[in-house]
Order: C-alpha cells, then structure tokens, then sequence
C-alpha cells in the first residue's frame, strides 16, 4: 500500500491494517526460513524488509494521529495571565524580604550582610509554615514560577517532602525524608563553596 493511501486512512483503519502487516510478516518469516534456495530466500527476505518498513510507517502514522487527539483535547496555557501570577506573586515575595531587611536594618542598625540572614531565616521560618499547613501550595497553584524564589521555593520543597512521609514517624519519616531535597543541595553547595573557595585563594 503506498504511503499517501495509508496516509488517508482512519486511526481504526490503520489499526487494522497494522494487524495484517503483522500477521503477514509472520508468514513471510516462516515462508524464508523453509525455503533452500538461495534465490527464494533473498526474494523473500527483501519482502520481510518492505513489511517491516511497512509496519514501521503505519505504527508513525498511528503515533501522529494520537498526538493530533492528544492536543485537541489539552487545555491550552493562558500564558500571558501564567507569567502576570508569577511576576506578582514571586514580587510579592521579594518585597516582603526587601521590607524585613529595611527593618532590621533600622531597627537594630545592622549592616547589610548581617540583615540578609535575619532575612533569609525569617522567609524559610514563614514559608515552612505556610507549608505545613497546606497554604503555601495553594499559592503554588496561583502563583506557579513565581513561588520557587530560591529561598521559599527551597524551603517548601524541603517541608514538603517531610510532610509526605509524616506518616512512618520522626525518624524514619520526617528525619530521614527532610533530607531527600536538602542532601543533594547542602553536599553540591559544599564542594562548590570548597573549589570556589580554593580558586580565590590560588588568584587572590
């Protein structure tokens, strides 16, 4: 059957056709196999090769048409409004960590540097909490991008896989668990602090 006929056919068609691409490249398999002559035997075999093609572009063709249904059916992404709830939230964010840094620099006439940790440990505090009581994924949901600001987005991912297996104890469960988002991320930001660390050494 040539291709733009094959083409033309329907997915139940093509399925069916499939069928008996396959259940002929079972006959022609054997057929091969039991013929002697060599000149039988490449005939058939050259045959066995135009089935397999055959198959292979039917199985393409069958493989388009689901991927055609597939995004028929898919919502389509309002991206304008996605990125507006990220900018939004993920500024709402940021400038909540900017106002506590301006107080604790008023408040207590800290310097920048020292600022940013009270910052930093009052975010993680806040959005560990929010986690925990389920609010922050429903900021999540609005919010999308915006929420994995590195600080908060870090620590909900931690809380979050702690609160998964809650269930199986404080050791076992939250202890061993925490530890699941936090390991990878603490031992990377170790050696890379370490090798940054040399390298300004060996140029400063």
């Amino acid at each position: 059957m040539v291709k733009q006929k094959i083409e033309n056919c329907s997915e139940q068609e093509l399925k069916d056709l499939l069928k008996e691409v396959q259940a002929e490249h079972q006959k022609l398999v054997m057929a091969e196999a039991e013929v002697k002559e060599e000149s039988l035997r490449q005939k058939y075999h050259q045959q066995v090769l135009a089935n397999e093609e055959q198959g292979k572009y039917i199985q393409q063709q069958l493989g388009k048409l689901y991927q055609e249904k597939a995004a028929s059916v898919q919502p389509k992404a309002l991206l304008m409004r996605n990125i507006a709830r990220a900018f939004l939230v993920g500024g709402l964010i940021c400038t909540f960590g900017q106002i506590v840094l301006n107080f604790v620099m008023l408040k207590f006439g800290l310097e920048t540097r020292e600022a940013a940790g009270i910052v930093s440990v009052t975010v993680v505090v806040i959005t560990s909490i929010l986690t925990g009581f389920g609010i922050y994924d429903e900021i999540g949901r609005f919010g999308g991008a915006g929420c994995t600001v590195p600080i908060s987005g870090f620590a909900n991912s931690i809380v979050s896989a702690a609160m998964e297996f809650r269930r199986e104890g404080l050791v076992y469960g939250v202890g061993a668990k925490i530890f699941t988002i936090a390991g990878p991320v603490i031992l990377y930001g170790t050696i890379a602090s370490i090798v940054v660390g040399i390298i300004y050494y060996l140029v400063g």
